[in-house]
Formats: C-alpha cells, sequence, structure tokens
C-alpha cells in the first residue's frame, strides 16, 4: 500500500530531491511575437530560498505565476513532483495547485472574514464545497491554523478582521494561509513591496524560519537586492525575459547587476 500524508498525497519520495522544480524551454507570449519569457529554463532543488531578481517588465512574476498556472504558458515543461504542471486540466490541475502555496504582493486576503478564516481558506482545496460554504472545517485544520498564527505572531488575532490589519500583519497572514495548504513548494510574488524596511526583512525571516522548518523549498520574485543576497541561497537575474546571471549571492557582482539592471547610476542609490 502507498504510504500518505494527512492530506490523502501520495507520500512516495518525500525527500528533498521529490520536491525539486525543472522549467524546460518555457516561453510566455501575452502578444503574438512578444516574448516576456524567452526560454527560460531553471532547476531549482527541493530545499532552500531561490530569489528571483531583475528590473520590472522582465518577467519575473510572469514566471512565478506560470509554475502554479496563474498565467498560462504559451510552450515549455514545468515539471514537478512528477507531472508537466504546464499541460495539465481540471481536477489534475486542482490538485497540483494544492501542493504549490502563493504569498502575493497585495495579500489577497478576504478583508470581511476573520483573520483564523483566512488561514482556513488554505484548506478550501481540500474541504467538501459544502462544509467550506458553512466554514465547518476539520478540527485538525482549525487546530493547525492556531498554530500557524501563533508562528507568525499573531495568535491574539485570531477574531480580528483582516481589513483591521497593517501592511505587516496581512503578509503574515498570507505566510501562514499558505502554509495552510500543507504545501510541497512556495511562491512569493513580491511579498515585501509594500512594506518598509524593518517589516520586509521580518516577513523574509518568516518565510525562511517556516518553510525551512517544514523542509519546504521558497522561490521569491523579490526588487530588493540586499534582501536577495541576504536570505537567498541562491539568486537568479532576469533580464529581457531571459536568466542572464545564476548562482550563490556571494558571486552577484556589480558587472552582473549592470548586465541585470542596465546602466551604472542606480548603483550608487
Amino acid at each position: 500500500m502507498k504510504p500518505e500524508l494527512s492530506d490523502g498525497r501520495d507520500a512516495r519520495g518525500s525527500g528533498p530531491d521529490a520536491r525539486s522544480l525543472v522549467i524546460r524551454e518555457l516561453t510566455k507570449e501575452y502578444v503574438r511575437g512578444t516574448r516576456v519569457l524567452d526560454g527560460v529554463s531553471l532547476t531549482v532543488e527541493g530545499r532552500g530560498l531561490t530569489a528571483i531578481i531583475g528590473p520590472s517588465g522582465t518577467g519575473k512574476s510572469t514566471l512565478i505565476r506560470c509554475i502554479n498556472r496563474l498565467v498560462e504558458p504559451t510552450r515549455g515543461e514545468i515539471l514537478f513532483m512528477g507531472q508537466d504542471i504546464a499541460h495539465l486540466r481540471g481536477r489534475a490541475l486542482r490538485t497540483a495547485r494544492r501542493r504549490i502555496g502563493m504569498v502575493f504582493q497585495e495579500y489577497n486576503l478576504v478583508e470581511r472574514l476573520s483573520v483564523i478564516e483566512n488561514l482556513l481558506c488554505g484548506r478550501l482545496g481540500y474541504v467538501n464545497p459544502f462544509a467550506a460554504w458553512l466554514r465547518r472545517f476539520p478540527a485538525a485544520d482549525i487546530a493547525r491554523a492556531f498554530d500557524l498564527l501563533d508562528a507568525v505572531g499573531l495568535g491574539a488575532f485570531a477574531k480580528q478582521r483582516a481589513d483591521a490589519l497593517s501592511g505587516g500583519q496581512r503578509q503574515r497572514v498570507g505566510i501562514a494561509r499558505a502554509l495552510m495548504q500543507g504545501p510541497d513548494l512556495l511562491l512569493a510574488d513580491e511579498p515585501t513591496s509594500s512594506l518598509d524596511p524593518r517589516t520586509s526583512v521580518e516577513i523574509m525571516e518568516l518565510m525562511v524560519d517556516l518553510a525551512g522548518k517544514a523542509g519546504i523549498p521558497v522561490i521569491v520574485n523579490i526588487h530588493q537586492v540586499e534582501l536577495a543576497r541576504r536570505f537567498a541561497a541562491r539568486v537568479v537575474g532576469m533580464s529581457g525575459g531571459k536568466i542572464v546571471f545564476d548562482g550563490p549571492p556571494g558571486d552577484l557582482t556589480d558587472d552582473h547587476l549592470k548586465r541585470i539592471y542596465g546602466g551604472e547610476g542606480w548603483l550608487a542609490t
């Protein structure tokens, strides 16, 4: 009999390598003939944080959103947990998405719901739709939600409406909600762009700590180069829809940054 996780997933090959992501020749054209992603190939091992940096419009967000099919790739392969996500449809795609948590730039919380209800939204893919509509979740899910709220420092805010929180608190809820899915991969699309420098560091620390404890690889699209250098095990630099740097943060030089972002003047800012 196949071993299973608590949510029914097959647990075979549950080590770090099972969570590797392989992207091959990924291309995205929003307008025919104009490539936002231009044949991107990338392998992300099943551990640590990978930061994707680059100027606005170079395809960073598109790459992140292609991985979980919030954006439809034009062509290419996205291999994860033994499946090509780029070509899944219907139930198979919904099942694959359950394994990929997402932290959004603008939080994407349900503002009128309480903090604890927002966390339980992370389990919607696992419960009966009618039960979810009635907000009836298994006791184990509720207990897990409260544990995660404590882990992100918001245990006292469980019953508070999401629209009453600060930006940093909302992003903490977003991280906890993504982890409620029990994901095998965590994506973060510019999670610190709306936050002040101190809160940005706290959010990055939280993602690295919680994902590290759970053994979940993280891919984050981020504008702040210094945050990428500080928290990433690997930095991927993009320019013009292509990867132009790929290596440890210590190897990222000013010359690389000039190639990624263009020019020199911004380096002094």
